[in-house]
């Protein structure tokens, strides 16, 4: 579990590529689900999002109709207005033009009305294209990317200049105002390396958070645009899981939610059975799941993570459907949702 800290400037890390390398933007289907089912809970808010719909008409909505959708966001905005969301971006809404700027679009209109989103991302697909291109092969042990000096230098070089960069100019041509950080910036972050970091190198995990360099930038309605890679004490470089440092950061901020991006509906009861989502959840109730071994997989380090942040003081963690339209509105301003929230 990281410390929240406050500490003397960083040393200075550089990382430097020589290998020309031209800009890749690929395309992929939007993707459309069907609507799942709505399971009862309680504890969440009972006024239905309003997003969806306006997808099937083939007439512009009357005003009355926009009117009757800025009502129903009232209450929504009520309780989230002024407060920090983390969201960790990752998956399909990453790859696909449509799912990013839906992501986008979510983002400043929640900064819009008061909230304070602060953005994660990793970046893996633009990394595997790139090593690819460069004729380096990709390697993953357990799920996590085995990275030497080499990669490590193409790791920083794709999330901090490329991935964040495209985010923050999107944002900002979006209507907000983003800046773009990584965890080496104000030492936001400080890395230490993963116990078997002889097997997979430069993989790290977060030893300390410092969060004072986000909170003047969330106070004065920036949305900061976070890159999951830092340096230990001596300013060498790590490669830091996305959904782990997003996780730490909404515990050093107090946050009042973490939501994590998935190409998953979200936790299922049955793994095979899509319309099983489990809609809302205790930590008790999903550590059984675990054990049991309905939760497995990759979704174990993710429920880690929320079960972590929700420890240390985290209202609320969600893990919802990235490939879903809008998935951040549905989850934030509707009864619904867009997967799973776990509770403390």
């Amino acid at each position: 579990m990281a410390t929240v800290t406050s500490n003397a400037p960083p040393k200075s890390f550089s990382s430097t590529i020589s290998n020309p390398l031209k800009p890749l933007t690929p395309k992929l289907p939007s993707l459309r689900f069907p609507p799942r089912k709505k399971h009862h809970h309680q504890n969440r808010l009972s006024i239905n999002a309003a997003v969806s719909p306006l997808e099937t008409q083939t007439s512009p909505p009357s005003p009355d109709y926009r009117f009757e959708i800025l009502s129903e966001s009232l209450p929504f905005i009520q309780k989230f207005r002024g407060k920090t969301i983390v969201v960790k971006y990752g998956g399909a809404a990453m790859t696909s033009p449509e799912l990013k700027a839906s992501v986008v679009s979510d983002l400043v209109l929640l900064s819009c009305v008061g909230l304070r989103p602060i953005l994660v991302h990793g970046g893996g697909p633009d990394i595997n294209r790139y090593l690819k291109q460069l004729n380096i092969p990709a390697e993953f042990r357990d799920g996590l990317r085995v990275t030497d000096a080499t990669t490590m230098e193409i790791v920083s070089m794709v999330l901090v200049g490329k991935v964040n960069k495209n985010l923050v100019s999107l944002i900002n041509a979006a209507g907000a105002t983003a800046v773009g950080l990584s965890g080496h910036d104000g030492r936001l972050l400080t890395a230490r390396p993963v116990p078997n970091s002889a097997q997979l190198g430069f993989v790290g995990e977060v030893a300390r958070v410092d969060p004072n360099v986000l909170r003047p930038l969330v106070a004065s309605g920036y949305i900061p645009v976070i890159a999951s890679v830092a340096a230990d004490e001596g300013g060498q470089a790590y490669n830091i899981n996305a959904d782990t440092v997003a996780g730490e950061l909404a515990a050093a901020l107090g946050a009042e939610k973490l939501i994590l991006l998935t190409d998953v509906a979200g936790i299922l009861e049955d793994k095979e059975d899509v319309g099983s989502l489990v809609k809302e959840i205790d930590i008790k109730g999903v550590k059984r799941m675990i054990e049991d071994g309905r939760v497995g997989g990759g979704m174990i380090p993710k429920v880690n993570c929320c079960i972590r942040s929700l420890a240390q003081g985290v209202k609320t963690a969600s893990i919802i459907d990235g490939r879903r339209q809008h998935s951040l509105l549905h989850e934030i301003m509707s009864d619904e949702g867009a997967g799973t929230m776990i509770t403390g």
